[in-house]
């Protein structure tokens, strides 16, 4: 039934060896032989592969007890079956006790042995072959979950590309850099942090500050563009990017960065003192996710040039946020940036405008 059966006979007495072998002579194996305790255990492991064990009890070196007893005691060989071989029908109390998987009383009958051996041979051989499958299993469980994770990590990094792009295309045309972008999103996560937010909602944030502005594309370039200030009307035509924001991202509830992104798009002009736009929300009726993006964004558009201003000081920028806290900004919020403002720093720094491959396009589509 089975091939290449591997038996290991420990004994004593070579009479004793001769004989089983002689029993066994029927059964399709490789008999190995070991005269004590130590010589079957040295072989075990040296031969894997064993199939089973028959073990007499009395010998010199190392007895059956203790071989039994190291046997199931080594996680390597504890499945091999060991058959006690023993005239003594009271030993086998103990060595049932100390793990023996079967006995066979002495002197024992020919086709009891084999019909004994084959049966502790097939019942190890399907033990063996579960174990095998369910190693394949697990294989291939761990492999398609390691594919399905690449999958949903290259779905994410996508989804923020797509953010990171809509966001840029809004802010190109109000002469924006790309970078500008990059530096919300990152200082947005880093602030979020800060506050106490999961890592979860942090990253959710990531996503979605890009879009706090990607309603400038429906705003029209002679208000978008105008180099000097705005008039009443125009200005009120420039706070409807917010609510054009808000509907272009609608309808998107599936899509945890589209809604997240929807919110800041919509939110991020409200102002702690309610005198913001356009729904005039007041305190924490403004969305976290907003309040931060209000901080991030005004930090990064006053330290940044811009074809209108060119970047203002550290110190000056401090001061007009500080005098901001309480009627612009979520004064918490604030003060963690401003405790925090060296980690922003370095955010910017990371991330700065590439200049020369930006100025000289925004220098032509100005001039169109």
């Amino acid at each position: 039934m089975f091939d290449d059966i591997k038996i290991l006979a420990v004994d004593d007495d070579n009479f004793n060896l001769q004989m089983i072998q002689a029993m066994l002579e029927g059964v399709s194996a490789t008999i190995y032989t070991a005269l004590n305790g130590q010589e079957a255990l040295d072989l075990l492991e040296a031969t894997p592969g064993i199939d089973i064990v028959l073990l007499d009890l009395q010998m010199p070196v190392m007895d059956g007890f203790e071989t039994l007893q190291r046997i199931k005691l080594n996680f390597r060989l504890m499945k091999i079956p060991v058959i006690v071989v023993t005239a003594d029908p009271q030993e086998v109390t103990r060595v049932l006790g100390l793990g023996a998987n079967d006995f066979l009383a002495k002197p024992f009958n020919p086709e009891e042995l084999r019909l004994r051996v084959m049966n502790h041979v097939r019942n190890k051989r399907y033990q063996d072959l579960i174990s095998n499958m369910n190693v394949v299993l697990e294989q291939k469980v761990a492999e398609k979950t390691a594919a399905l994770q690449e999958a949903l990590s290259l779905s994410q990094e996508a989804e923020y590309e797509i953010c990171l792009r809509l966001g840029r295309a809004a802010e190109f045309r109000d002469m924006e850099t790309g970078m500008h972008t990059r530096r919300i999103s990152e200082m947005s996560k880093k602030l979020a942090l800060l506050a106490g937010l999961p890592e979860e909602q942090a990253e959710l944030l990531r996503f979605a500050s890009p879009l706090h502005d990607v309603g400038k594309i429906g705003i029209p370039d002679r208000i978008l563009l105008k180099p000097g200030k705005l008039d009443d009307t125009e200005m009120q035509i420039m706070k409807l990017h917010t609510t054009i924001g808000g509907r272009i991202l609608s309808d998107g509830e599936r899509f945890h960065s589209l809604e997240a992104g929807r919110i800041v798009a919509l939110q991020h002009h409200e102002k702690w003192d309610g005198s913001g736009y356009p729904s005039g929300l007041q305190g924490e009726a403004i969305h976290i996710f907003a309040r931060i993006v209000m901080i991030t964004d005004i930090f990064d558009a006053l330290a940044s040039d811009r074809p209108y201003k060119k970047a203002f000081a550290i110190e000056k920028i401090l001061t007009i946020m500080e005098e901001g806290s309480g009627m612009f900004f979520d004064p918490r919020l604030l003060q963690l940036f401003l405790d925090n403002l060296q980690q922003f720093i370095a955010i910017r720094d990371r991330l700065k405008d590439q200049q020369d491959e930006v100025d000289p396009l925004l220098e032509l589509l100005t001039i169109t």
